[in-house]
C-alpha cells in the first residue's frame, strides 16, 4: 500500500535567507578607468533578514521577515513555509548554513530537506532574487530601518510569477526535476 504522503504532488522550492540594512549597498557605476564608483554611503547598523522560498517551475514564492539569523528563526520560518503549503509534499533545497543544520530543527511532515553542496552559493536558485533585489535598492539611502522593509517588501510582492521563473529556472535544476516527473 501507498503511503498517503506519496499520494501528495510534489514541490521543489530553493530556500535561503538575506541581509538587509541600512550600511548602503554598493554595485558597480559607469566610471573612467581607474576611477572609483562615488556615490553616498550610509554607515548605519541596523539590518533584518529575509528568509525566502521560490519554486523555479511555477514561480511560487514564500517570503517571511525575520529580526536574526539563527536555528530558532529558521523553525519559524520551516513552520510557516509546511502550513502555506500543506497540500504537497515538498522539496526544499538548503544551503549548509548552521541555523538550516542545527540538530534541534523539526521538520514537518510535508516538507524534505535536500542539501547543495557546502560553499556552493552559485547552485541555489534563489540567490539571483536577493542579487536583483539589492541592485533595485543599491546607492539608495532610507531614512530608517522601517522604510527599508517596507521598500524590500514592495520589491518582493511586485515580482510576478515569470520573473521568478527566469532568475531561478537553473538548467541543471530544471532537467532534474522534470526527470523525476515532478
Amino acid at each position: 500500500m501507498i503511503p498517503p504522503d506519496n499520494r501528495r504532488p510534489v514541490r521543489v522550492f530553493s530556500q535561503d535567507e538575506s541581509r538587509f540594512g541600512l550600511l548602503t549597498v554598493r554595485r558597480r557605476r559607469l566610471t573612467a578607468c581607474g576611477v572609483q564608483p562615488v556615490g553616498p554611503i550610509q554607515h548605519a547598523f541596523e539590518w533584518f533578514y529575509i528568509d525566502g522560498a521560490v519554486a523555479p517551475t511555477t514561480g511560487e514564492r514564500f517570503f517571511w521577515e525575520l529580526p536574526y539569523l539563527r536555528a530558532d528563526m529558521c523553525q519559524l520560518f520551516i513552520d510557516a513555509f509546511a502550513q502555506a503549503f500543506p497540500e504537497s509534499l515538498t522539496l526544499l533545497l538548503l544551503d549548509n548554513s548552521g541555523a538550516h543544520t542545527a540538530q534541534g530543527l523539526r521538520w514537518p511532515e510535508n516538507v524534505r530537506s535536500v542539501w547543495l553542496p557546502p560553499y556552493c552559493p552559485e547552485l541555489n536558485p534563489i540567490e539571483r532574487v536577493w542579487r536583483d533585489v539589492k541592485d533595485d535598492v543599491a546607492w539608495r539611502q532610507f531614512p530608517d530601518i522601517d522604510a527599508q522593509q517596507h521598500e524590500v517588501g514592495a520589491l518582493l510582492c511586485a515580482y510576478e510569477a515569470t520573473a521568478l521563473q527566469s532568475l531561478t529556472g537553473y538548467a541543471y535544476l530544471m532537467e532534474a526535476i522534470n526527470a523525476l516527473g515532478l
